[in-house]
């Protein structure tokens, strides 16, 4: 079975610290630094890898913090493609304050790429024997906004599944012109794709219109504490979020989407892949920093939320 294939066409180093307490204009030292590869599809691909399955990031990345990036995947162990482009890959910078428990995220537009640059992207969805393809991620500034939807209309012709958890002209170029098997907006993505506000039930029904003219087969919509939600075509799935000690959300909702694109891609069924997923992010919550969930908290949550 050929493994999941992730794309990054946006990627990160992802630098985690600490500090005291942070102030304006003076100097603000940190302790406890670590980097980490990171974005999207980067994430979905070492989380999946985490919890024993395979899979295979394609990513664009350039310069030195791309070859970076590049010797990070590889002391990990990921089975990955780098496709060189020009720009340097950005680093997204987060320091938790101590003295609060707060943090504070700083994340770079990145490079901009152009489209040229990215059809070796495109060549190797094309090529590769995937039965599962998640693009997870924000697009790079210059790159086109149909790329996803060549990626799915490619995957689709071989008879595999697409996955999409992007924002803004990915997202919404790709659920107008294509179709796609799994979409994972958060509600944040969601409330920016129609345009307004949304309480639960505005939610539930957003989620189920994209279902019902075709945009995607399952949506699940991510809501921090609030849970998420599921709809198919055999309707609404809602489910509350595990309580558990917080320690950092970063890398919750990706965490999220690799456990249950893992879970299906086993054969597992809908409900149970969503929970599976749900667990996960919670486990993402639980580990400090830019570190992603743990196993053995993923199996452990998973196996409270489906009971004795």
């Amino acid at each position: 079975m050929s493994p999941i294939l992730t794309i990054a066409l946006n990627p990160a180093i992802d630098l985690s610290s600490e500090a005291e307490a942070i102030h304006h204009t003076r100097k603000v030292r940190t302790i406890n630094e670590r980097y980490d590869p990171g974005g999207g599809g980067i994430n979905v691909a070492r989380v999946i890898d985490t919890l024993g399955g395979e899979a295979e990031a394609l990513f664009a990345a350039g310069g030195e913090t791309g070859a970076m990036l590049d010797r990070l995947l590889k002391q990990e162990g990921i089975r990955r493609r780098h496709v060189p482009i020009a720009g340097q890959t950005r680093i997204s910078f987060m320091v938790r304050e101590k003295s609060t428990g707060l943090e504070y995220r700083f994340v770079p537009k990145g490079p901009e790429v152009k489209g040229e640059e990215l059809r070796p992207c495109l060549d190797a969805v094309a090529a590769h024997e995937a039965g599962y393809v998640v693009a997870s991620g924000s697009l790079p500034a210059g790159a086109p906004a149909d790329i996803y939807v060549k990626m799915a209309e490619f995957t689709r012709g071989r008879g595999a599944r697409f996955v999409l958890d992007s924002s803004g002209h990915g997202l919404r170029e790709t659920l107008e012109r294509s179709r796609v098997f799994l979409v994972k907006p958060s509600i944040g993505e969601l409330e920016q794709l129609v345009g307004g506000k949304l309480d639960e039930d505005g939610v539930c029904r957003a989620a189920t219109r994209l279902v019902e003219r075709g945009a995607a087969e399952l949506v699940a919509v991510t809501m921090g504490i609030e849970g998420a939600v599921l709809a198919s075509a055999d309707g609404i799935l809602r489910l509350p979020a595990i309580h558990v000690r917080e320690r950092s959300a970063v890398g919750a909702g990706d965490s999220f989407l690799a456990a249950m694109t893992l879970a299906l891609s086993r054969g597992g069924a809908t409900e149970d892949a969503f929970r599976y997923g749900i667990a996960a992010g919670a486990a993402a919550v639980m580990t400090p920093g830019t570190e992603l969930c743990r196993r053995e908290d993923v199996e452990r949550l998973y196996h409270c939320l489906k009971g004795p």
